[in-house]
């Protein structure tokens, strides 16, 4: 082919990331009406067949757990996902659903490590949330007291936090000291901005991603996400050594 018919010829559209590699989602809100996610059953229905569609075969819906702004208890969240579960089997979807949570790091999660009141997944994992606003200063103890529990911290959307962007050093000193580190899918796309898409290229550059997640509230997440599986950084993502699959 000539130079100038290679300049102007098309490009062929990259090929889409696979996500039935990944096989297992573990941060979403999906137990309707008791956080910031689906509001109904048939939203959370409507997101599952999504999910499965997408080649997922495994859904572990992590709702808030945030002092009085969501203050949802294991029951609560069992009971829901039991619901959840019924109403999946009735309309015929094969995918397994289980349920954890996505416990805010405050005051009273140390608490409820010490006392084994938390819901975990997989290998004794728990996932954590910081707060956007301030860097925790306390981090160290909570690690210490859920190794000491037997449990792993999963330190959720870990690129969305401003105060760490930049660097990853934090990433880790946190992995050294036991914490593994999720990224959203969607911070891939610019969903969240440029500064978190950069923050997520840069942990993937230095392969310090351990789970992945839809952190998905709504269908609109996952649609959003289709449009753009083409993008290089979910094919670079996928060569990493992911836990999702052994979940």
């Amino acid at each position: 082919m000539s130079l100038f018919k290679s300049f102007f010829s098309k490009k062929e559209p990259a090929v889409p990331f696979d996500l039935s590699c990944i096989r297992a989602d573990m941060h979403s809100h999906l137990i309707p009406g008791i956080d910031d996610g689906s509001k109904t059953m048939d939203e959370t229905l409507a997101i599952l067949a999504k999910f499965e569609s997408l080649g997922y075969n495994k859904i572990i819906t992590t709702p808030h757990i945030m002092a009085e702004v969501y203050p949802n208890t294991p029951e609560v969240i069992l009971s829901g996902l039991a619901n959840v579960q019924n109403a999946a089997k009735e309309i015929g979807l094969s995918l397994q659903i289980e349920a954890a949570a996505e416990y805010y790091f405050d005051q009273s999660l140390i608490e409820k490590v010490q006392q084994k009141n938390v819901l975990s997944f997989g290998n004794n994992y728990v996932l954590v949330e910081f707060s956007f606003h301030a860097q925790p200063d306390n981090e160290h103890r909570l690690f210490f007291e859920m190794q000491v529990a037997d449990y792993r911290p999963i330190l959720a959307h870990f690129e969305r936090y401003p105060y760490f962007h930049g660097s990853t050093e934090k990433a880790i000193e946190y992995k050294e000291k036991g914490a593994l580190i999720q990224v959203n899918l969607n911070s891939l796309t610019g969903h969240y901005g440029p500064g978190v898409k950069k923050q997520a290229e840069r942990l993937i550059d230095e392969e310090l991603v351990d789970f992945v997640g839809s952190d998905c509230h709504r269908i609109q997440h996952l649609m959003h996400l289709e449009e753009h599986l083409h993008l290089p950084y979910y094919h670079k993502l996928g060569k990493l050594q992911l836990k999702n699959n052994t979940l």
